[in-house]
């Protein structure tokens, strides 16, 4: 069902000029900035400086890498980079078990944000899916919004994030 990212071109994706391609380990760096930069608002209340609040968000970004590599990708997940006129601008993460898609991952740049970019990317794999897509999200995100207008719902708890859910019926 998911498809390669080289087969993964939307026809609304494309409208938007979007393009995908598979991560590379050239895109550490992008990826790494790109982590942080979800992650900076929340943490910026700490009293921590820049300088400490930039080396935690690095470590946090190495372990998650390594809890997805382990977990997903040597699974065979998909890890793609999101491109908007060639430029990376986010990350688009999925893994396809037996009675699941799961998306492991979607995060944009600060700049890509708000623009309808995740949701249409979202609304496409829920469109082409034949199974439940699930994804945890933390509690206090604000894309749960965005969730739940798709189709989503909360079917379990772990820890400091929600299992959600999308049936391929719930998707319009």
């Amino acid at each position: 069902m998911i498809q390669r990212s080289s087969e993964f071109m939307p026809e609304v994706l494309s409208a938007l000029e979007l393009t995908f391609r598979d991560a590379a380990a050239e895109d550490r760096a992008f990826l790494s900035e790109l982590y942080i930069s979800t992650r900076l608002e929340e943490l910026s209340v700490t009293g921590w400086s820049p300088e400490m609040i930039r080396a935690f968000l690095q470590q946090q970004f190495e372990a998650q890498t390594a809890h997805y590599e382990q977990h997903y990708l040597s699974h065979g997940a998909i890890f793609r980079i999101i491109l908007e006129h060639g430029h990376p601008i986010g990350r688009f993460y999925t893994f396809e078990g037996s009675d699941e898609i799961r998306v492991v991952d979607i995060a944009l740049v600060p700049e890509a944000r708000g623009r309808g970019i995740g949701t249409a990317i979202l609304k496409d794999l829920l469109s082409k899916s034949n199974k439940p897509v699930t994804i945890h999200v933390e509690k206090q995100n604000p894309a749960m919004r965005l969730y739940q207008r798709l189709g989503f719902s909360r079917i379990g708890e772990h820890g400091y994030y929600d299992l959600m859910e999308c049936r391929p019926a719930a998707v319009s």
